[in-house]
């Protein structure tokens, strides 16, 4: 939580969740707990099917949050990886 940048990326991450949990439970009506769960699952790209958006506004807010939020999380898993992999060589060129 060091990195200025990884710290940015989670930061983005929790709005992005909050920002989708929060219309979805606007605009389909879900609990919380629904819509949350639809947020992750949409985000993680697992979408198992047992809830979809119904309405024309949802649909097209998925649309765009699936394209953005995604691309986001990539982002967020890369640079994980890259903190890791910088240090797994730091501590393999002390050996």
């Amino acid at each position: 939580m060091r990195d200025p940048e990884f710290r940015g990326l989670v930061y983005v991450l929790l709005f992005f969740i909050a920002l989708g949990t929060t219309f979805f439970h606007l605009a389909e009506g879900w609990t919380l707990v629904d819509s949350f769960y639809f947020t992750v699952t949409t985000l993680t790209t697992v979408g198992y099917g047992d809830l979809s958006p119904t309405t024309d506004l949802s649909k097209l807010f998925a649309a765009f949050f699936i394209i953005f939020g995604v691309a986001m999380l990539f982002g967020f898993i890369h640079k994980i990886v890259e903190h890791t992999t910088k240090r797994e060589r730091a501590k393999n060129s002390l050996n």
